[in-house]
């Protein structure tokens, strides 16, 4: 992504500088420049880009023309014309156009004189390399949907990985789990949200909201999976509930691979809190303590369920 992003910033800045040139406005490298601050990751961002940058350099114009032509060129007017313009421009909400406003009017500056050609230079300037960056970005952007489900099948791997550590703890109590898939299925998680953002920033008539969607689930899960995490750890001994709970997470293992909601882990939790009705009542304490951690698992497993049923597509067969 990132030397994709240097070669339109190339194209940007050399399709720029040879319009100037060949329109014949003089310093025709700054065109290169204003197209280097116009573009952006997204088109989105782009736009807003060059429409900050671009009206904030005739706010500071404007600015700059009241103040060299009352006080002439002199270098200590540009402190004072620093702290008249910029405030202005932040306040009229163009405050990413700052250092392009400074480019412009420092330009102006060097010139020497206040005339119709020196501001139409600028605004031929700004027009060509602004236009140069949005159009570059505008013609093409990265597809994202092969690395979306690129990060969307190895979440749903580490998720899957981390049930069959479940599994695994419930079996038997005196298996240490380092808890490193939870660290990586929140880091794809995390890079699956940025990137769906970027993507939707990217899509200008229509909105996509697919990928959003679903990564905010994932989150969303995640943070029941945590709490769930919590309460395995507090399974410290064998029982039969804990083997019955251990089959669910065999089959969620399975399932949250699946793009569609089965509804499969669901009708099992609801025969098993059935079941744990129908069990005896604990007789020591710490058979109490370990089935109380139990149900509170199933109560969560059944609000990380109720996430998927909400958000995946339904199983059509």
């Amino acid at each position: 992504m990132f030397g994709f992003r240097v070669i339109k910033t190339a194209l940007a800045a050399f399709a720029s500088i040879m319009i100037a040139h060949f329109v014949g406005i003089p310093s025709a490298t700054s065109a290169g420049l204003l197209a280097i601050l116009g573009l952006d990751t997204t088109i989105k961002r782009s736009v807003k880009t060059v429409v900050d940058r671009f009206f904030a350099s005739i706010v500071g114009l404007i600015v700059a023309c009241v103040l060299f032509g009352t006080l002439g060129f002199h270098y200590w007017v540009i402190p004072l014309y620093i702290l008249i313009a910029f405030p202005v421009i932040v306040k009229a909400t163009f405050k990413g156009g700052i250092v392009t406003n400074a480019v412009v009017v420092f330009h102006v500056f060097n010139a020497g004189e206040i005339t119709w050609p020196v501001l139409w230079t600028e605004l031929q300037l700004l027009v060509i390399g602004l236009g140069s960056a949005m159009l570059v970005n505008l013609i093409y952007m990265p597809n994202p949907e092969e690395k979306l489900s690129k990060i969307r099948s190895e979440a749903d791997e580490c998720f899957s990985r981390i049930f069959a550590q479940f599994a695994k703890t419930l079996r038997n109590p005196d298996y240490v789990w380092n808890g490193k898939e939870l660290i990586e299925a929140d880091k794809k998680v995390a890079e699956g949200l940025e990137l769906a953002r970027r993507s939707r920033e990217n899509q200008v008539l229509k909105s996509d909201e697919f990928w959003g969607v679903y990564f905010v689930m994932r989150k969303q899960q995640l943070e029941s999976i945590q709490t769930m995490a919590q309460l395995v750890s507090q399974v410290y001994r064998q029982i039969s509930q804990a083997e019955l709970t251990a089959e669910l997470f065999d089959r969620l293992e399975q399932d949250v691979k699946s793009e569609h909601y089965t509804g499969n882990a669901a009708e099992m939790l609801k025969e098993l809190e059935e079941q744990f009705k129908e069990m005896s009542l604990p007789e020591t304490r710490e058979e109490f303590e370990v089935r109380s951690a139990i149900l509170q698992l199933c109560r969560e497993l059944n609000r990380y369920l109720g996430l998927s049923k909400k958000d995946k597509a339904p199983h059509i067969t």
